[in-house]
């Protein structure tokens, strides 16, 4: 089968920003300035009103609690659209070698990396993503994107390329991600009260795909965006912060609030994949990553996205005369071409689907 990123499009090719920020500039150039960004200053938080919903898994598979866990989750997919988990399984080794070696992989010589850079007809590798035109602004960060599963879809150059140990770091953590990926689906579906069928036969053949982003300390934070705003089109994301450096913002009730990490904790945001199948009641949020002058921040986000060959919809479980369907039915891969021939930005992919 030939891989995917071929088929799915392009981004044109930029400069290293990593490479940039080494430069001591003063002022960034015109091209990472974006004057029409909301400012970054944050209202006055923690406060419980604004701390995005925290999951334990465990108690989502014990049956003393888990009506009430479900209920949480549901909550938690219907006003915020994100959630943090904790107990989920995955061992404190393995994440923790994954934040070490994702970390000596971008500290590695430039003459290194380009081994990884993406090529004109391909969004997989170094660079950065969307990026559709010479004008258009950039984002302040480098990112390494591939796709990780299923096997048959690995670019030959990237995964079996990698350094070693990252990439038998990586293969585990893949594995271990899906599996915590399918598992919480699982439980969305149950949160939803749809048959789990609907959900779950589009996920069995998933593709994942993994984007590591590297933001380096700015001269300009005011000035510059790490990631623009915008919600996630695939299925379901899960966020590992490497580094104790916040960024991440999500807009909720018109404002940007600051997502807090906890520690071994996943941050899990719903797609807009999700939002199709669920009919709107769950719904992808625009989120954006802000940089600051001081330190690097890297993170990981792993999306979890329906076999190319199925077709996207309005769950049929979901569907009745009081509910009709919002939105279109649409192959995942003529999904995945529209989304990857536009520049991100807030939800555009998801408007053009709906009835």
């Amino acid at each position: 089968m030939e891989p995917m990123g071929t088929r799915l499009g392009a981004s044109l090719l930029v400069p290293s920003v990593q490479e940039l920020a080494k430069e001591h500039l003063i002022n960034i150039p015109p091209r990472y300035v974006h004057p029409d960004q909301e400012p970054q200053v944050l209202p006055r938080l923690p406060s419980s009103l604004h701390e995005v919903p925290v999951i334990d898994m465990e108690r989502l598979a014990s049956e003393d609690s888990v009506n009430d866990e479900l209920e949480k989750l549901h909550l938690a997919c219907k006003d915020w659209g994100f959630f943090q988990i904790i107990n989920h399984g995955v061992s404190c080794s393995l994440v923790n070698r994954v934040k070490e070696e994702t970390q000596n992989f971008f500290n590695l010589p430039i003459e290194e990396k380009q081994k990884f850079w993406q090529t004109a007809d391909d969004v997989e590798g170094f660079g950065q993503a969307f990026v559709i035109s010479e004008e258009q602004k950039l984002d302040w960060a480098d990112i390494f994107f591939l796709f990780t599963l299923p096997h048959h879809i690995r670019k030959p150059h990237l995964f079996p390329n990698l350094p070693l140990p990252f990439r038998d770091t990586l293969e585990a953590y893949s594995r271990e991600l899906k599996n915590i990926a399918i598992k919480t689906l699982y439980y969305i579906a149950n949160a939803l009260k749809m048959d789990t069928k609907d959900l779950m036969v589009l996920f069995e053949e998933a593709m994942q795909s993994m984007r590591m982003n590297y933001y380096p300390p700015c001269p300009q934070p005011e000035h510059a965006i790490g990631l623009t705003p915008h919600s996630d089109a695939v299925g379901i994301t899960f966020l590992l912060e490497l580094n104790e450096v916040q960024g991440l913002q999500i807009r909720k009730d018109g404002i940007w609030i600051p997502v807090v990490p906890l520690p071994n904790a996943f941050i899990v945001n719903i797609g807009e994949i999700l939002e199709i199948v669920t009919n709107g009641r769950y719904k992808s949020i625009e989120h954006r990553a802000i940089v600051n002058s001081e330190r690097e921040r890297l993170s990981i986000a792993t999306f979890l996205t329906p076999n190319l060959d199925g077709e996207l919809g309005p769950a049929p479980s979901l569907i009745t005369p009081e509910t009709p369907p919002k939105f279109t039915r649409v192959t995942v891969a003529d999904y995945l071409k529209n989304l990857f021939s536009r520049e991100l930005k807030r939800k555009t992919n998801l408007e053009q689907y709906y009835i």
